[in-house]
């Protein structure tokens, strides 16, 4: 079909997912990305139902929930002691999975391809200049003028510092640190695994393969805040950073549109940014093909407020070194492991957002 030309900077998973909805529908955008292949790292891993849902939709759910792990549920502890175990999978809603990231994007891009797109690798994005009916781009071999511009390049976003949008909010001061390990032997090795530990820190440990686990911790040193033994064969990445908690003041300047890390960012408590990612690029894949992209940061700006909201809260939540609010919080954690109703609230909640 004849339609409007699309440039889609960023081959992460927003913009995979973007470029393979709108390829689906028969408008093949231009895919750039500064990197010259695929990355080799898992960074996110978790995907809700929404996600599969929209992988689904273009081709890409088959190939993922033959290779991801289904999590059986949540076990929470409360330093190394367990404190509720909330099953998972009781319904169609309740459901999570763990895939290292580079699979995902992996069988994104095969959907991608199978529609007829392509990503141009090792082409970075430079500049725009916005006109009234287009928008010139400076992105090397694919320099050019296009109607659309889609800034899925991640929270350091150059299309949305060329676009002069604001990305306010602010960075937390302390390091956090991840790990992504080979652990052969590791107990309930399908389960999502949280760890509240001393002085407001903590770790979770999720599957990504049958034997390959993601640590998180609140500090600088992933395997060693653990507090249970995790018997390690091998470390495939492990590094520290630091958490910001931004939101684009508005996810649309003239033709330039921004999804994914490039329009919000916040701390991995909750397990919600890939997902709020791909949400934005189905979103905004129907629009453009509908021709309805007025409503779309007044559609997905409060979504991602609220998921900043929600993901501060429990990070707040959970590093709180407050004596009276961490009894609190243990206490409802132990109700929910009591009470099977309220835990699978608790985890429908968990698995949707």
């Amino acid at each position: 079909m004849v339609g409007p030309r699309i440039l889609v900077v960023g081959a992460g998973p927003t913009g995979l997912t973007l470029a393979a909805s709108l390829a689906a529908h028969g408008l093949i955008p231009t895919v750039i990305e500064q990197r010259d292949g695929m990355s080799n790292l898992s960074r996110a891993v978790g995907i809700q139902p929404s996600s599969m849902d929209v992988f689904r939709r273009i081709g890409a759910a088959e190939p993922v929930l033959a290779e991801a792990i289904s999590f059986a549920g949540v076990l929470l502890h409360n330093g190394s002691r367990p404190l509720a175990r909330l099953p998972l999978n009781f319904d169609d809603r309740s459901r999570l999975w763990g895939l290292a990231q580079d699979r995902t994007e992996r069988h994104l891009l095969d959907a991608l391809q199978r529609h007829g797109g392509t990503v141009q690798w090792g082409t970075a994005f430079r500049d725009l200049d916005q006109g009234e009916n287009a928008v010139e781009v400076d992105a090397g071999s694919a320099s050019g003028r296009y109607d659309w511009i889609a800034g899925c390049d991640g929270a350091r976003s150059l299309v949305r510092e060329a676009a002069g949008i604001g990305f306010p909010g602010f960075d937390l001061p302390q390091q956090w640190s991840i790990a992504d390990v080979d652990a052969a032997g590791w107990r309930d090795p399908a389960w999502f695994q949280a760890f509240l530990l001393k002085h407001g820190q903590a770790a979770v440990v999720v599957p990504i393969e049958t034997a390959r686990f993601r640590v998180i911790a609140s500090g600088p040193d992933a395997l060693a805040m653990l507090p249970v033994e995790m018997p390690v064969s091998k470390v495939r990445r492990a590094g520290a950073f630091t958490i910001s908690v931004r939101q684009a003041a508005s996810y649309r300047a003239d033709r330039v549109l921004l999804a994914g890390d490039a329009a919000h960012c916040h701390s991995p408590v909750g397990g919600r940014g890939m997902n709020l990612g791909i949400a934005d690029a189905a979103e905004l894949a129907r629009r453009l093909v509908q021709n309805s992209v007025d409503g779309y940061s007044a559609a997905r700006h409060p979504e991602a407020e609220q998921v900043l909201a929600f993901s501060e809260r429990g990070r707040r939540m959970v590093q709180s070194q407050s004596v009276l609010r961490k009894t609190l919080v243990t206490s409802a954690l132990r109700v929910f492991g009591a009470i099977p109703p309220l835990g699978r609230a608790a985890v429908r909640q968990f698995a949707n957002g």
